[in-house]
């Protein structure tokens, strides 16, 4: 009955990606934007299918199910950020109406899908790969409810028999894909909501020609690289534009492999320039092509359109790098990459990955110390390994051959609040142990980046440690350890640091959160270097923790036999405490040296050596260029917002000698 009602009926359409929300502003949804725009354009009969307003953000369950109650079909987008939701609103709208067909598709669906197609009952239909290919199929399938010629979809038949249907060739010429900016997809949906701050996601190629193990874009995309239409690409920057788009994320797995994507930059660029937007443009370098990053991280910065550089590298040891199937720019190419970057006041940060299959304790921190002797000093991002669906590491024979143990932990977003009561939970895989890396060794790895992103990307000792580098030889994975190896009963603040960090990877390993949450300060989601450093500057330990410093680094020297003066090293820890921004200062500091510490510390970042000389020095230190009034005003605009470039010391307004 329902079928016969149906075929005289416009076929209403639900589409849904949940997407999370960024300072109160959203994203666009793109995906379900080029289904709907494929569809529109190349359906049979269009005008007997109604879509929808889309839903592209979490608001009550209740209420997403009453609005796509009115639908005949749903299409999911999903991916590890927004799966579990999505499943709830399917599962809440096949109890409310039984027939209405469920559409699953994205990354997260898996390739083998029979188990996750028995285990979700209620979803009717998967699609694998590029959606646009299964889209009008599918709908137009969708009164008969036969899918056995619809391509790429997967489902269970009448007599719940698994079937999987031929897999669609991939679209090579994307101008078959409408722009969903520049066909008005969009319009209704920014008209439903006026006052929304829309940011975008962009693709101006398609594809990834590496197939890394522990990333599904290979997967997903296969190899060959395809291009959108340059002319096309500008037209969407000019839409951006008069609709003011502050924010976009470019979706390219490798932007700066083809050489046209400098010239869409600049036009991005020149269009900020004249007009005011985009205000930001964010996009993730290509692996290995290092003089064409350069150029167009170059121009983005000088437009003001980026806000730091990833050099990503996630290993720096080759067999590991064979293992996962990465390609990296090389440690020299990396180098010259950072001094280059630092030369034109380009902040960077890099992304290193632990546990990855073959990795030791030893080869990690090793690579650690190398990235930082190689000139990284604003950020090194150490990402725990997150097992995905679809990639080569989400098979079992690849975990049994490397013995990654792995649990489910709760994704919660970095600076996020407490406060967000979302009853649904989206769930990651992480990798908590490899036979490289047994448990106790990712636990120590673990400390051991908090422990070096506390010591020197918070800057609390990145002055002496530097010096200590380069005058005393000593490598910075050496410079680390001599604070997690120390007497407990000598260095009590120390020793509560470390043993929060122990406790937090240990809590990682039994499921727990990656981040630590503070009631306390702001009510948000920490990393735990992050809220170390708050507790140090809060409760009033930081004389003891820089008196427990010099007898750490002076213990370290006399165990290696170099003969440093001890006024040179006091004199650069008292520069760095001197240094380091924090509230209520109101008149700025002059600090007088017997070495040129600043001198020296300051073209060391800049990869630029000088010798250390003993000669009077008298610095003035900024102390009231900015100021903050409260430690909450401190641990949002210091610590929270100057995260990724390290903005965490005070700068120098001269030598006054």
């Amino acid at each position: 009955l329902y079928q016969f009602v149906l075929s005289g009926m416009t076929l209403k359409v639900g589409m849904v990606q949940i997407n999370n929300s960024f300072a109160g502003q959203n994203y666009l949804p793109y995906s379900i934007g080029l289904l709907m725009g494929y569809a529109q354009k190349y359906l049979v009969d269009k005008d007997q299918y109604d879509f929808l307003i889309p839903v592209y953000t979490r608001i009550r369950v209740e209420e997403i199910v009453e609005r796509m109650c009115e639908a005949d079909i749903v299409f999911f987008s999903t991916y590890v950020w927004n799966i579990q939701f999505s499943l709830k609103i399917a599962q809440v709208i096949k109890k409310k109406n039984a027939e209405i067909i469920t559409v699953f598709g994205g990354p997260q669906i898996p390739n083998h899908s029979e188990e996750f197609l028995r285990k979700y009952s209620f979803v009717d239909l998967a699609i694998h790969g590029e959606g646009e290919a299964s889209i009008c199929p599918v709908l137009e399938n969708t009164k008969k409810r036969s899918w056995r010629d619809v391509p790429s979809i997967s489902f269970l038949d009448e007599g719940s028999n698994f079937r999987q249907t031929r897999k669609a060739h991939r679209i090579n010429n994307l101008e078959e894909i409408p722009s969903p900016y520049l066909e008005g997809v969009f319009d209704p949906l920014m008209k439903a909501y006026p006052d929304e701050k829309w940011l975008v996601l962009w693709e101006t190629n398609r594809g990834c020609p590496f197939s890394c193990a522990f990333c599904d874009w290979g997967s997903a995309n296969k190899s060959k690289v395809y291009q959108f239409d340059i002319e096309r690409l500008f037209k969407e920057v000019d839409w951006m534009r008069v609709r003011q788009i502050e924010f976009v994320s470019c979706c390219d797995a490798n932007f700066g492999i083809l050489k046209r994507d400098k010239e869409i930059v600049q036009y991005v660029a020149d269009t900020k320039r004249k007009y005011g937007y985009p205000h930001a443009l964010s996009v993730q370098n290509t692996k290995n092509t290092s003089e064409r990053t350069y150029q167009i991280q170059k121009i983005l910065a000088e437009a003001g359109l980026n806000k730091g550089v990833s050099l990503s590298l996630q290993s720096l040891d080759k067999t590991i790098l064979e293992n996962v199937k990465r390609s990296n720019i090389s440690i020299d190419g990396f180098q010259e990459l950072q001094h280059r970057f630092t030369s034109d006041n380009i902040e960077t940060y890099t992304d290193l990955i632990i546990g990855l299959p073959g990795e030791t304790y030893n080869s990690f921190v090793n690579g650690v110390s190398t990235v930082i002797a190689s000139g990284q000093h604003n950020r090194i991002q150490f990402g725990n390994l997150t097992i995905l669906p679809n990639s080569e590491m989400g098979e079992p024979e690849y975990q049994r051959k490397y013995g990654m143990k792995i649990v489910e932990t709760k994704i919660i977003n970095m600076h996020g609040s407490l406060l967000t009561n979302d009853e649904i939970s989206e769930k990651q895989q992480l990798v908590v142990a490899t036979s490289s890396m047994p448990r106790d060794d990712w636990v120590k790895t673990r400390v051991f980046c908090w422990m070096c992103a506390f010591l020197h990307f918070d800057k609390m000792l990145q002055i002496p440690l530097i010096l200590l580098h380069k005058v005393g030889g000593l490598a910075y994975h050496e410079l680390f350890n001599a604070f997690l190896n120390n007497n407990t009963k000598s260095f009590p603040v120390f020793t509560e640091i470390r043993s929060s960090f122990s406790e937090a990877a240990r809590n990682i390993q039994l499921g727990g959160p990656e981040y630590c949450h503070s009631e306390k300060w702001l009510n948000i989601w920490w990393y735990a270097d992050e809220l170390a450093m708050i507790n140090i500057c809060t409760e009033n330990k930081l004389d003891g923790f820089y008196d427990e410093a010099i007898q750490i680094f002076n213990n370290l020297l006399r165990e290696k036999f170099i003969d440093i003066p001890a006024t040179l090293i006091q004199e650069s820890i008292d520069l760095n405490k001197h240094l380091l921004k924090l509230p209520f200062h109101t008149d700025d500091l002059k600090v007088k040296l017997t070495y040129n510490v600043w001198d020296f510390y300051y073209n060391a970042r800049k990869g630029i050596d000088i010798p250390i000389e003993e000669k009077p020095r008298q610095y003035l230190i900024d102390r009231t260029g900015k100021t903050w009034s409260s430690w909450e005003q401190w641990c949002r605009e210091v610590i929270w917002f100057g995260n990724k470039r390290g903005a965490y010391l005070n700068s120098v307004k001269g030598d006054t000698i």
